[in-house]
């Protein structure tokens, strides 16, 4: 895959913005060839017929979905925070609940599956929090306290069996070691 294509790639995926250093890192050139692929990618993406944009601003780039289409994604988030949880959606949140705060790699090892749309649709609807942990250099995921309260309770520790459940052998997390 080219430089453009594995830039393109890390952006998809990437649930926030990222700097021209980070992307430098990622995929092992210098800033300048970044920057050059990046003038292409936003000529790629950035028109009017183009469901996906570029934003670019101050050493940070992050693709995000055309603002011309702000009224359609709005009423598809809405649509999408207020439905039901789904299976996959319930498994996650709990994980969270009883092994949080964790991060999403961490949460993937557990689970086997790829979790960034289900956080991110966790997020959405308000049932997680998103946090900086400075310990293990990453984002961590938490319940939130709108999800207690929808719960009833007011601290992880008074959801149903969790001493028990939170050390759960199922839960465990197996780190790799170096």
């Amino acid at each position: 895959m080219d430089l453009i294509g594995k830039i393109e790639s890390i952006l998809f995926v990437a649930s926030k913005p990222l700097s021209t250093k980070q992307l430098s890192n990622a995929v092992g050139v210098g800033i300048e060839k970044i920057e050059e692929a990046l003038e292409t990618l936003i000529m790629k993406f950035n028109r009017t017929e183009s469901g996906l944009h570029i934003f670019y601003n101050n050493g940070s780039v992050q693709m995000g979905t055309n603002p011309d289409n702000s009224e359609v994604i709005e009423g598809f988030v809405k649509n999408e925070a207020g439905g039901e949880l789904t299976k996959a959606q319930l498994e996650t949140l709990t994980v969270v609940a009883y092994r949080g705060p964790i991060t999403r790699p961490e949460l993937e090892e557990i689970r086997g599956v790829n979790c960034a749309v289900i956080l991110r649709n966790l997020l959405i609807k308000g049932l997680i929090d998103e946090n900086n942990d400075e310990e293990k250099l990453a984002i961590v995921y938490s319940i939130s306290f709108d999800a207690l309260s929808h719960i009833g309770v007011t601290s992880v520790h008074d959801l149903p069996d969790y001493d028990k459940l939170s050390q759960h052998e199922n839960l465990n997390i197996v780190l790799k070691s170096e």
